[in-house]
Order: structure tokens, then C-alpha cells, then sequence
């Protein structure tokens, strides 16, 4: 059964994790935020929107000043269109004046890449923030690409199903960042259900 299969891979990926890692993620956002600097959430396609959505939760849940680059439409397609695909992340961050007190978040699938030049938009937003101090994470798949090699914590979804890779690392890519914004180090609001608690009229 293929709902059975999937899920049993979901597990898999989930139990190979190095929790320890995911801690240190936690400390190092943590760091970023503590010393007022701002987190920046880039990816691509299913990893932009994951970017929009976990800026709203890092902000909101953790008080962060967090952004998405690919948020801005209007910016993002001006950059691409007059600058190039490759460099628009990156561009967008050199008007924000990225600094070694801010943070970088990275979600995708395969990390990037140098050579071969692959996802070359997220490899020069990472050698931006290396050049600049800036702290970087992420969680991506595959081995890890450019991201962990790089980052200072960066959690890698393995390739349990080489037919499923970016579904699964996609998926769990959603929960570690929820997962993060839940942390203790790093959440300082509660989203609405969890203050409603059982105060919900049961009759509702």
C-alpha cells in the first residue's frame, strides 16, 4: 500500500535525525534574535513558500524581525528580470545591508550546489552571509549540498525513498521549522488554539 510505504519512510527519515542538531539550530536563532539581528527565510518554489509561512511564524510566535525575499513579487520579479535569477536573493540582502548580527534560514531539497551550479540563488545568498558573519541554518535533503557544508546547524532529511525525496524532505521541512518556533529557546507567544486551550466550548 503506497499511504503505508510513504508514511513508513516519513518515519524512517524522522528517526535518523540528530535531535542534537536541531538544539543547536534552536540555540543559534536564537543567538541571532538576542543580539538584534534579523532572520532571513529564502528558498525555492515549494521552499519559498515555506519561507513566507515560517517569516509569519518566527515573527508572530518568536518575535523575530524576519523577511522572505521572495515575498515581494514585485521586487523579486523587477531583480530577476534587470539582474538575473542567480543574484536576485542575493541583491535583495545587499539592499537590506545583511550583517554578521543576522540570521539566514535555507529550506531545499538538495542544499545547492557550487559545481555543478545548482539552486546558484540560495549558493549566493550563503556565500553573502559567510563573507558578511552572518549566522546560517537550514534544512534541506539529499547530502546536505552547499547549506551544510556551510551552516553553522543545518538539519538534512535523508533520501530514504529515492522516488520521494522531495515530497518527504519537503514535508519534514515544515515540521522541524514548526518544531523550531515550538522550542522554548525561541517561542515567546502562543498561536491562538494553544491559548485558547480548553477554554473552546466543547458544544461549539
Amino acid at each position: 500500500m503506497f499511504a503505508q510505504h510513504f508514511l513508513d519512510s516519513i518515519h524512517k527519515a524522522i528517526d535518523s535525525f540528530d535531535l542534537t542538531i536541531i538544539d543547536k539550530m534552536a540555540a543559534t536563532l536564537a543567538a541571532v534574535r538576542e543580539r538584534g539581528g534579523r532572520l532571513f527565510i529564502v528558498g525555492s518554489g515549494g521552499g519559498a513558500g515555506h519561507a513566507s509561512h515560517a517569516t509569519n511564524d518566527f515573527r508572530k510566535i518568536c518575535g523575530f524581525e524576519a523577511y522572505c525575499p521572495s515575498d515581494n513579487v514585485s521586487e523579486l520579479t523587477a531583480r530577476i528580470n534587470d539582474e538575473g535569477w542567480d543574484v536576485s536573493y542575493s541583491n535583495w540582502l545587499i539592499g537590506s545591508r545583511l550583517r554578521a548580527e543576522d540570521g539566514i534560514l535555507v529550506f531545499s531539497v538538495g542544499g545547492g550546489s557550487v559545481n555543478p551550479p545548482v539552486s546558484v540563488n540560495l549558493v549566493k545568498v550563503l556565500q553573502l552571509a559567510k563573507a558578511r558573519g552572518a549566522s546560517i541554518t537550514g534544512v534541506v535533503g539529499r547530502n546536505g549540498g552547499y547549506t551544510a557544508e556551510i551552516a553553522d546547524a543545518c538539519v538534512v532529511v535523508p533520501s530514504i525513498d529515492e522516488a520521494l525525496i522531495t515530497p518527504i524532505v519537503e514535508g519534514l521541512q515544515a515540521v522541524v521549522w514548526h518544531l523550531l518556533v515550538s522550542h522554548p529557546v525561541l517561542s515567546m507567544n502562543k498561536g491562538r488554539w494553544e491559548e485558547l486551550g480548553g477554554s473552546v466550548a466543547k458544544s461549539a
